[in-house]
Order: C-alpha cells, then structure tokens, then sequence
C-alpha cells in the first residue's frame, strides 16, 4: 500500500510539486531528506530516479529539463550534500532551465552548533537562484508554491529548504487517493503573464533604422529547434543587406547563414574587418561560442546593437542599445510589416568569402593528417540523420563550429557557464528524456572529470559517446599563454589515462581506434541498435594537434 510521511511539511513539498505538474525527481539518498523521499516515491503521477552522486544528480536532472522545457525537482539530504548541486544551478540560471531544488535541513536551533551534517543552507545559492523558499517560519504554502511558479515562469532555478527534526521515518499507509494531494489545478497555463506585442510607435522608431542601413548583422547563439524562426531567419535573408551569423547550438540552418564564425574572421586584415563591422547588430539566442566575433564586435562596435530575449539581456560586445524584452518569433512577426528591403552588396560579398573558406577548408581536410582535427570531420559526418547532438566544452564546441553540421541534427551544449564540469551528465539527462537517438561528443578531460555519471541506472541503450582522448586537454596548447611558460602540465593535465575500464565496470559497450582507419571502421557500425549504450574513445596524437589546427587557420588565408 501507498505510504506517506507524518511530516507536514513534506507533504506541502510533495503537493506544491503535483498541483504545478512537476513528474520527474531526481533522489539523491541520505537520511534527513527521509520524509522527502517517502512521500516523492509513494505519489501518483510522479516518477522518481535515483542518482546517487549529488552533483551528477543535479546534471542529469538538468539534461532532462532542457529537452522537455519543463521544471525537474531535485531532493538531497542536509549538509554538504546541497552544495554539489551549484555547478549545475549556475548553468541552469544562465542558460534558463528550470530546477526545483528541493533540500532537507536540520532544524534552526540545530545549525552551528556542532551537529553531524549541518550548514547555513539558507539562501546558499543566493547569487545564482531566482528564488529562495526557506520553509518552516510562516506562509510556508505561500513561499514553496511561489517558488515553483517562479521556475515555470522565468525559466531557472529555484531552490526550497525544508527543515525536518525527528524522527524521520514515520510514515502512515493510505488509500491510493489522497484528498490533500490530489491536484488541484487541471491545467496549469504554459505562461503565468501571456506575453504582450510591443507598441506598434516604439517598434516604427527602430523599423526606420533598420531601413536606413546599409549593413545588418543578425547573430543567433544557443537557441531551441524551432520552425518559426527558422522560416523568418531565411525571410531575413532575403534583404542582401542583411548577414545572419549562427552557431551550431543555435539549431536553424540555411545556404545564406554563416555557420563557421570564426573560420570567417580569422584571416581578415584590418581593412576587412572594418568592411565587415555592421552599423546594426540584432541578436538572439543563448551565449556566443565565437571568441572572434566577441573581439571583433568589440574593436569595431555597431552604431546600434539590439537584443531580443524575454528574459535578459547581457551586453556582450559592450554597446548594447535596446533590449526588446518579448520572444524572438513575435519580435519578427511584429517587425516584418514595418522594414523593406534594401539594396546593398553586405550580404552578398561575406558570402562570397565563406564559399572562398569553405573551398579552403575541404582541401585541408581532405589533405589533413590523423588529428583532432580530422577526427571531428569524421565523426561529424557519420552521426545519424535527426539524432541529437550534445557537445561537451572547451575543445569539443569549438572543433565542432568549423564544420557544417548536418542540419537534421538537434545540438545542445552547456553554454550558460560553459563548464566542462557536468556536460555527460547533462547528455544522459538528455537522451533519457528524448525518443531519438542521443550522440555525445567530449574531451577526455570533460569525460573523466565527470565520470560518476556513469554511476547512473537510466542510460537509453541508443545512447553513444565519443571521447576525443588527446591526453590532456589540447587547448591549452592552442591559446596564447600556457605553451610560453614553464607550468604548461598544470594546465594541460595529461594522465594516459582509458575510458576501457569504467564502461567495463558500468556496462557499456567499449571500442577504441588509434588512426584514420580504425575510426573509419568503428564509426561504421558503432551507431547500430545495440541492448546497451556504447562508446568510442578515439585517441590522438598529442604533440600534433595543435600545430595541425594552427595550420588549419593559416592555410584558410587567402
């Protein structure tokens, strides 16, 4: 028979969460979080899963709420155990995902006074939460159900602490229908505070800008897949005055965007890269990968710079104008009806020099020697037709936008801090919520960094991961700065260390290839159906990555 805690307050949590439609926990163990558990486990309409490693926890769960754009609940137990959760609740809040993380405490006259596992849990992330409900004082319905509308509304983290003392295990058994924690609302809406077109005068004001310029950059960062906006990106560019700029992560594609950012700027002289500043610049979308066009933007900044968000607006290129806080689709769909074409060769010449790059690039490639490199052009080309693509940072990301990704592919990447910290967490977050075939693509730092996300009962047996194994994280060979000191393994970290035995030990099928031809032939089976996820560690030669990569950038001068 169904059970559920004596505890009053867990039964509020428990709920605040049904009544608001939250169906995922994710359950790290402990003792304190016991009536937490006890009720989250025994209510109807909510699956819960058990992680065991807080911090891997708190990724997962973050993977799963990315994919299904609603709010994942997490539950740990007092102490130190709700600290592993931060790296996770800063990318949630800078990436708008929404996490309800649910914590257990010990009583206020409990804390700082020497009890096993107690600290100042109260407001913890304070810096990095839209919310904070600390329960146990007054208006405690009040606060735990703010909270939770606060991470459906604004998309983010919010954090409930809920103080129990014992015992914390009592529980009672009841009928499979409890009045009180019946839902009480059907339906609960997709916004709290529909959205509002902007005024018809305030929008005519930057029309007449926009229709004056000669030069108009659009830049899309991490965005959702999404076919409105992807049918007015390709009605944008129908004005040659125009240029659409997109990352890989910002999921739209078309003949006339340009995709490889970087690969573009890099070779430009000083004369160029004026002729490529833009006297408007409108941008969308998550965090920019770009480090050239963030420079770029910044030694020859727009007259104008606009950004469309509903929620924030960060001033990356230091100039920014206007914030139109409303989403990008009704942004467009308001602002078509007020611009009209205009003539101009912007478009037409910085297209004219991707096709001179991508010329370039295809005969490197194809002359290019077994590498980093050549690897992610290989890999690339092989993943499956409408599988979903998420990426780890640091190499991996950038790697990744100088090729042209195959538009039926959904990419995601952590972006909001771009930590390398949770990314294979994140992934298998993401595959168990998706229904397609989910491709995981990392470093080997990243992989073994996070290598308790193995640790996890809830990995699809479609799930692939591809471990670039270059022995230490080549970037730090690449940028300016560490190779001229004498420190360079310190930031480089290399370990010779196999990803064999950790799929040995958490049962997933395991491939390795040295070269050119062992990728070939592993990449041609390695995406079939198989009863139990897989991985291909491919390694790489370490001293030549970076010199090929830097060989790379020059070959693409003209």
């Amino acid at each position: 028979m169904p059970q559920q805690s004596k505890n009053k307050l867990a039964q509020l949590v428990v709920k605040s969460c049904e009544k608001f439609k939250i169906d995922k926990v994710v359950i790290s163990p402990g003792s304190r979080n016991a009536p937490l558990i006890i009720g989250f486990v025994n209510a109807k309409n909510i699956e819960t899963l058990s992680v065991v490693d807080e911090r891997s926890a708190a990724f997962f769960a973050l993977g799963i709420a990315q994919q299904t754009k609603k709010p994942v609940a997490l539950v740990c137990t007092s102490g130190s155990a709700l600290l592993n959760y931060y790296p996770a609740i800063a990318e949630a809040f800078y990436s708008n995902i929404p996490l309800v993380v649910i914590s257990a405490d010990r009583p206020l006259h409990l804390i700082d006074i020497g009890d096993g596992q107690t600290i100042r849990q109260e407001n913890v992330f304070e810096n990095h939460i839209l919310y904070n409900a600390n329960l146990g004082y007054n208006k405690d319905k009040e606060v735990c159900e703010k909270a939770i509308k606060t991470a459906i509304e604004f998309n983010g983290p919010v954090h409930i602490n809920v103080p129990f003392d014992e015992p914390l295990y009592n529980y009672k058994i009841v009928d499979e229908v409890v009045e009180e924690l019946v839902t009480i609302e059907k339906e609960l809406p997709k916004s709290l505070w529909p959205e509002t077109p902007l005024e018809v005068e305030l929008l005519q004001k930057y029309a007449d800008i926009w229709n004056a310029s000669n030069k108009k950059m659009v830049i899309v960062g991490a965005h959702y897949p999404d076919e409105l906006l992807q049918t007015q990106l390709e009605h944008l560019v129908k004005d040659p005055s125009v240029l659409v700029l997109i990352e890989n992560t910002a999921n739209v594609w078309h003949s006339k965007f340009i995709n490889s950012i970087d690969k573009l700027i890099f070779p430009l002289d000083e004369m160029e890269l004026a002729k490529f500043q833009p006297d408007i610049l409108l941008t969308l979308g998550g965090l920019i990968v770009s480090k050239k066009i963030k420079q770029h933007l910044r030694n020859y900044q727009p007259k104008q710079h606009w950004h469309i968000d509903t929620k924030t607006a960060l001033n990356t290129f230091l100039c920014l104008k206007h914030h139109f806080k409303i989403s990008p689709q009704l942004f467009f769909s308001q602002f078509f009806f007020l611009t009209k074409s205009k003539e101009s060769n912007y478009q037409h010449f910085w297209l004219h020099k991707k096709e001179i790059r991508l010329k370039k690039h295809q005969e490197f490639i194809e002359s290019c020697p077994y590498s980093d490199l050549k690897v992610f052009s290989e890999v690339l080309e092989n993943i499956p037709d409408n599988s979903q693509l998420q990426l780890s940072n640091s190499s991996t990301i950038r790697y990744s936008q100088l090729f042209d990704i195959n538009k039926t592919l959904q990419v995601f990447c952590n972006r909001g801090t771009s930590g390398i910290d949770g990314s294979t967490s994140t992934a298998i977050g993401a595959a168990f919520a998706s229904t397609i075939k989910t491709v995981f693509i990392t470093g080997d730092i990243s992989f073994f960094y996070d290598s308790n996300a193995l640790w996890n009962n809830y990995i699809p047996s479609n799930f692939r991961i591809i471990i670039i194994n270059n022995n230490g994280g080549g970037i730090f060979k690449f940028i300016p700065g560490p190779s001229n000191t004498n420190a360079l393994n310190y930031f480089n970290t290399p370990h010779n260390l196999t990803a064999k035995y950790l799929c040995e030990m958490y049962g997933l099928g395991y491939k390795v290839a040295t070269s050119d031809s062992d990728v070939k032939a592993s990449l041609s089976s390695f995406f079939d159906k198989t009863d139990k996820p897989q991985l291909l560690e491919i390694q790489t030669p370490t001293e030549m990555n970076d010199k090929i990569l830097k060989a790379y950038f020059n070959n693409l001068k003209e």
